[in-house]
């Protein structure tokens, strides 16, 4: 099992910047991918980011390609979403989840545990 605790979400203005932050506990750390997933009001949760357990591959959703990165300190055993350029629609509940292998994969059922997610709100 893996305890996942997120940390960093808040209110900015759009064009703002904010950095959320995963802190993991369990297995060992650089052994599993790490994902970011988002949940709208109303809407279902989709995928944000993945990062590999080795931090060398890395993909995004279109939606926040170019503007959100997202990394990993594995000495740290944490997970960083950076998000740029944050619009209205980026407003959302951010989880953080861990992937059941090394490499990870944007398909959600793929994920053993999950955070309990940080709010993002972001004004126009």
């Amino acid at each position: 099992q893996v305890q996942l605790v997120e940390s960093g979400g808040g209110l900015v203005q759009a064009g703002g910047s904010l950095r959320l932050s995963c802190a993991a506990s369990g297995r060992t750390f650089r052994r599993y991918a790490m994902g970011w997933f988002r949940q709208a009001p109303g809407q279902e949760r989709e995928f944000v980011a993945v990062i590999s357990g080795s931090g060398f591959s890395i993909n995004y959703a279109d939606s926040v390609k170019g503007r959100f990165t997202i990394s990993r300190d594995n000495a740290k055993n944490t997970v960083y979403l950076q998000m740029n350029s944050l619009k209205p629609e980026d407003t959302a509940v951010y989880y953080c989840a861990a992937h059941r292998g090394q490499v990870g994969s944007p398909l959600e059922n793929e994920y053993n545990n999950w955070g309990q997610g940080t709010q993002v709100t972001v004004s126009s």
